[in-house]
């Protein structure tokens, strides 16, 4: 239970940090002025009719360029008002709703298909039809609405510009900050990975969903920053701001790039558990650290003192003691794993000390030249195309099935609720809307998450009219509760769902003098919602996540593959690293990210349709480690001196590739190529035999009396045992890849 409130208590502290408690903030202002200089002039419903478009409008200012932020905002301020309109002159008969639900619903959620920010644009337009319904006596015409409505929107837009203009670098600064506090929580989950009885699967699990959430501010601040950097130069703000970017995105891959197998290392090092309890704590210490810089973002603050040098410097006495405690002969292995792992944390703790040394202005070294074109290369571009529309049009498209089923379910509730008279149906209809998603697992999530949010609502809505009936107190905790519901709808839906039952009671609390039956009546209309949704959602075209799944390993594999091949490049070049090898790595983690989420997606859903479950966590999980492995081999190569790439290492990299193309045609149904397994066991052979040579002459260093090891050698031992060990890692997954793939079930 402590930990539990404890738990609450920092993610509290985290959304008053957040860029959803500055929305919140201006959801507020925007709210209450127009209410207020209303209510004084007895005009209350103009600026109820303003604030609605407020509402409207909010969903869609996430984070991202300010462009795209005013034309987000622009977008919902005008579809809530024509959509608000159509069905208001639409609902005044049952025979043009019915057609008018069907229709707009349809329209509305089809517009989905340009991405993430149109989603939240249709969402406005989804709320304004189902509010069309809310039968309050009203002196407006329908058009009067709608145009207070429009106007409410384009007074959100520049009431979120002029908190925009106060401090435009705040955005960046929370968004900045939020990354750090992810990456800090990040590097805590590998620390347990190093602990003797971690529950290696659950971990995997927890990075898949904190991977994904990584990828998701990667893309918003690489949006935010090459945009800000085009509108305002080569400002020292927005080079610096970047270069904490870039360092951000290296620690992810630092963090992921494993020196060595987690188990092996622990199964070498079961009688020296304490050095690894020490790296444990290091990484640890590097959270710690990052996210105090965070923090110091957030709030302005001074900057905390770093101690990462220090405890650097301690790890690596902790290593040169067991280096000194152990016969290097015989556990030479251990020891080379060991530094492989220093070095990576090392890496990582250089990271940390360049995002403070930029953040104390003493980081003038680095130099940051960039192309337009390149940097556009970064951008996820969305096409806003008429050819988009079409092309979904057709039931393959889960945003076709996803909007005909909305548009279907949303006319059952409206039926149900005129056939039932129930009071404020368009509850039903309002809960259907915000619930229901284009796949099943998402929208039954959404569901529990729902009627959990409303039951606990409920109840502290009871508590609270029982305290008191001062209608004034009601007003105030219906506008806070309203706006808190919407900025929190995105990072956090069961928290959102309890506002969201908290500000329509209160609300109705002022027109109804009875708030118990609102209460009542509230959670009754939610529950048939939330049914109506999830039914809906496992009867009407679903689409289970084991149908696509294929397609998404495919993906996957495939950019794995093109990140290798730029890995394979770099080795033979060794220069100034190409955008292709970025391009790749970047598309490498977002289409692991990806294919985590669907994995994570298929769990949700019915067992009946969990096809291969098991096989399917197995693949993601040695994908995921694939990619780690790959992470690993290229920072290694990037971030060390080393020799020419061999005939060997070609003969390696050639057989991974043949084996994870073979996996992609057992999934495309097309026929396998030849692979030359003798090729690559001699490659191997040859490998293993250069890293013994090295090792023999160390040996006999070591009887000559040269216990120091030269800098050269060490380096030359280390680049044989982890790039041979990384090739001969992926190697096997990748043959473990395409065996599992083997036995899925191609239909």
């Amino acid at each position: 239970m402590t930990s539990r409130i404890s738990k609450y208590r920092h993610d509290f502290r985290k959304f008053l940090r957040s860029t959803d408690f500055s929305k919140a903030i201006v959801l507020t202002i925007a709210i209450v002025i127009p209410i207020s200089i209303f209510f004084q002039l007895q005009m209350l419903e103009i600026g109820v009719s303003i604030a609605m478009g407020c509402l409207l409008s909010s969903p869609s200012d996430v984070p991202g360029s300010f462009k795209h932020k005013v034309l987000g905002i622009l977008a919902a301020a005008i579809l809530g008002s024509l959509s608000y309109c159509i069905a208001g002159y639409a609902e005044q008969t049952v025979w043009a709703t019915i057609p008018m639900l069907i229709l707009s619903m349809f329209a509305i959620s089809y517009l989905s298909v340009y991405g993430f920010r149109a989603s939240l644009v249709t969402f406005s337009g989804l709320l304004a039809v189902v509010l069309s319904f809310a039968n309050l006596s009203s002196d407006l015409e329908i058009w009067q609405k709608s145009l207070l409505i429009a106007g409410g929107g384009i007074w959100y837009l520049l009431v979120s510009v002029l908190w925009y203009l106060l401090k435009p670098e705040r955005a960046t600064e929370q968004l900045l900050a939020e990354t750090m506090e992810l990456t800090a929580d990040y590097l805590r989950l590998r620390a347990k990975l190093l602990q003797s009885d971690s529950d290696i699967d659950e971990i995997q699990k927890q990075l898949f969903q904190s991977q994904n959430e990584l990828n998701e501010h990667h893309e918003s601040l690489r949006e935010l920053l090459i945009s800000s950097r085009k509108s305002s130069g080569s400002s020292g703000y927005a080079r610096k701001r970047l270069l904490i970017f870039i360092d951000l995105v290296d620690l992810l891959e630092l963090a992921m790039a494993n020196p060595t197998d987690y188990e092996q290392l622990k199964k070498a090092l079961r009688d020296d558990t304490d050095i690894l309890k020490v790296y444990g704590q290091f990484n640890l210490s590097m959270a710690r650290q990052l996210e105090s810089i965070g923090l110091v973002m957030h709030k302005n603050n001074e900057l905390p003192v770093n101690k990462i040098p220090k405890q650097l410097e301690e790890l690596e006495d902790r290593l040169l003691e067991f280096r000194n405690n152990i016969d290097i002969g015989e556990r030479r292995e251990e020891m080379l794993l060991l530094r492989n792992l220093y070095d990576y944390q090392s890496r990582q703790a250089q990271k940390i000390n360049n995002i403070d040394r930029i953040l104390r202005n003493l980081e003038n070294k680095r130099k940051l030249f960039y192309k337009e074109k390149e940097v556009r290369e970064f951008l996820t571009q969305q096409e806003y195309s008429f050819k988009t529309l079409l092309a979904n049009l057709n039931f393959k498209s889960a945003i076709f099935r996803h909007s005909l089923r909305l548009a279907i379910v949303v006319l059952i509730g409206y039926l149900i609720g005129s056939y039932f008279s129930v009071q404020n149906s368009y509850w039903i209809l309002l809960t259907i809307v915000v619930i229901m998603r284009p796949n099943y697992g998402l929208t039954k999530q959404r569901t529990r998450k729902r009627i959990i949010g409303t039951l606990i609502g409920g109840g502290i809505a009871v508590g609270i009219v029982f305290i008191t009936q001062n209608t004034m107190v009601y007003a105030i905790l219906g506008i806070l509760s309203l706006t808190l519901a919407f900025s929190l709808i995105q990072r956090n839906y069961t928290n959102a769902a309890i506002f969201i039952t908290l500000s329509i009671v209160f609300i109705y609390a002022l027109l109804q003098p009875d708030v118990l039956k609102v209460i009542q009546f509230r959670i009754v209309d939610t529950l048939i919602g939330a049914g109506l949704a999830a039914f809906g959602n496992l009867l009407l075209w679903p689409k289970w996540e084991s149908q696509g799944i294929n397609g998404i390993i495919a993906t996957s594999l495939n950019s794995n593959m093109d990140y290798l091949a730029a890995i394979d490049e770099y080795y033979h070049k060794k220069d100034k690293l190409p955008l292709s090898y970025k391009l790749s790595r970047k598309r490498a983690f977002l289409d692991m990210g990806a294919l985590s989420g669907a994995f994570q997606r298929m769990t949700q859903e019915p067992k009946s349709k969990q096809k291969q479950l098991s096989l399917v966590y197995e693949i993601v999980g040695l994908n995921h480690t694939f990619l780690s492995a790959l992470a690993s081999l290229g920072t290694y190569i990037r971030t060390h001196p080393t020799t020419r790439a061999s005939e060997d290492f070609e003969a390696y990299t050639g057989a991974i590739t043949d084996n994870l193309k073979n996996a992609i045609n057992i999934l495309q149904n097309k026929e396998l190529d030849e692979q030359k397994e003798d090729k690559t066991f001699k490659a191997g052979k040859s490998l293993h035999e250069k890293f013994d040579k090295l090792a023999q002459q160390r040996d006999r260093e070591i009887k000559a009396g040269k216990k120091q090891i030269e800098a050269s050698m060490r380096l030359k031992l280390q680049e044989a045992h982890l790039v041979t060990g990384q090739l001969e890692w992926l190697y096997d997954i990748s043959g473990k890849l395409q065996e599992n793939i083997g036995r899925l079930d191609k239909n």
